[in-house]
């Protein structure tokens, strides 16, 4: 079992909003996490860097409630989520996470504005209020004209912002992000790293991302790193690099 020293939160007044305490996940006899921990303050962008196959993926499903671990415990405002109904981390799921992925996983049949509105509308928030709330996003994100537009007809720039919009719309604590600049070019790629940046300031959301572009990285007020199922910080990273281990 590894021992988690946690890091000093920055932004205060709250302390740790999500844990992950010696976290074990295996996939039959694949072992995705062996003794995984992280500690994440209120209000931080936290990177989480690793090379395909190292864990990282499996490690956000596990703090977003979607993977129980086999072993360890999932931590969330002061509750264990891993201990919950499932009943309950899907309403977890719904109001308090956001999540963007590579591809965006939009509706591509419904509209701009139908698919940022979709959350609020499953949390049966009234139709009036929920589409006044997905239109008050497009100009945030750049997306002005096209709350019409079916999202089957976007640029992948263009879906990733609505997959964003969508994300924060019901104004989540934590925003979970998979690759989410995987699928997108270098420019269009700071786009919307800039965007999901400052909306995450602006709402005051935690932010996990995951990612293998030390670029996307950047973003992040800290990164760790995921390799063989395990979590270290960045520094004894590239000490491992630098003497050859």
């Amino acid at each position: 079992m590894t021992s988690l020293k946690l890091p000093v939160p920055r932004h205060g007044g709250g302390g740790y909003l999500i844990e992950a305490r010696d976290v074990y996940r295996s996939f039959g006899q694949t072992q995705a996490l062996a003794g995984a921990s992280l500690a994440v303050p209120r209000g931080e962008i936290l990177a989480v860097m690793g090379p395909s196959g190292s864990g990282k993926s499996t490690l956000l499903h596990c703090l977003a409630g979607i993977f129980p671990p086999d072993h360890g415990q999932i931590w969330f405002d002061g509750q264990r989520l891993d201990t919950l109904s499932d009943t309950r981390r899907t309403e977890l799921r719904r109001t308090a996470f956001g999540f963007v992925f590579q591809f965006g996983q939009l509706v591509p049949e419904l509209s701009v504005a139908d698919n940022i509105a979709l959350p609020l509308l499953l949390n049966k928030v009234s139709r009036k209020s929920a589409y006044a709330a997905a239109n008050a996003w497009l100009p945030r994100l750049e997306l002005d004209d096209l709350g019409g537009r079916r999202t089957g007809e976007l640029s992948g720039g263009q879906a990733q912002r609505v997959a964003l919009a969508r994300a924060l719309v019901a104004k989540p604590k934590v925003l979970f992000a998979d690759e989410p600049t995987g699928s997108l070019d270098t420019l269009t790629g700071e786009l919307v790293m800039d965007l999901l940046v400052s909306a995450a300031r602006e709402e005051g959301a935690t932010v996990v991302l995951v990612t293998h572009d030390a670029r996307v990285a950047a973003y992040a007020d800290r990164e760790v790193l995921v390799r063989d199922g395990k979590v270290i910080n960045r520094t004894e990273a590239e000490i491992e690099v630098e003497v050859g281990r």
